[in-house]
């Protein structure tokens, strides 16, 4: 069986051969030695900074075409590394993490809230409770990496919202 934790050579040229992999890999932050769900989330912030002034029905567009593109490109890089959900694989941490700053596009939001947004999204997507845990373990594929991330983003920006909420 193929190691989810550590990429070889043989795969990561595999990986970085096709732009189904690179968006897979999240332009590269998925390629860390360590932690590749927290470098990919940390590099999601990087264009959330342009996405948060989108209209939120546009912001919700840009979410659903991200989410289609991650489920493709993770299909595709899956099946070149031999690994349904390897660890290097960071798209949905991409989607994850923008859905989970979702409620910080209608109030300017300090830097803390984002990381704050940040830290529950990490939170939820490593405890994985119910049933993100259940998805994680059922799905397989493109959609298996993508929507566990999904909920657990929708799960983050439902606590940040209320957090936010009780702030203002």
């Amino acid at each position: 069986m193929t190691d989810r934790k550590k990429l070889t050579a043989d795969q990561r040229r595999r990986l970085l051969a096709s732009p189904a992999g690179w968006i897979a890999c999240g332009l590269g932050s998925g390629l860390a030695p360590v932690a590749q769900g927290t470098f990919g989330s940390l590099a999601a912030i990087l264009p959330w900074l342009a996405l948060r002034h989108l209209a939120v029905p546009l912001y919700l567009l840009v979410l659903v075409l991200a989410f289609a593109l991650g489920t493709w490109a993770c299909s595709v890089a899956g099946r070149a590394l031999g690994v349904d959900d390897h660890r290097s694989l960071v798209w949905d941490e991409f989607v994850g993490q923008w859905l989970a700053l979702l409620p910080l596009l209608a109030v300017p939001a300090p830097w803390w809230m984002v990381a704050l947004g940040f830290a529950l999204f990490r939170l939820f997507d490593v405890w994985k409770p119910w049933p993100i845990g259940w998805l994680d373990g059922h799905l397989k594929g493109g959609l298996g990496v993508m929507v566990d991330d999904v909920v657990a983003g929708v799960y983050a920006a439902i606590v940040l919202a209320g957090i936010a909420t009780f702030l203002h």
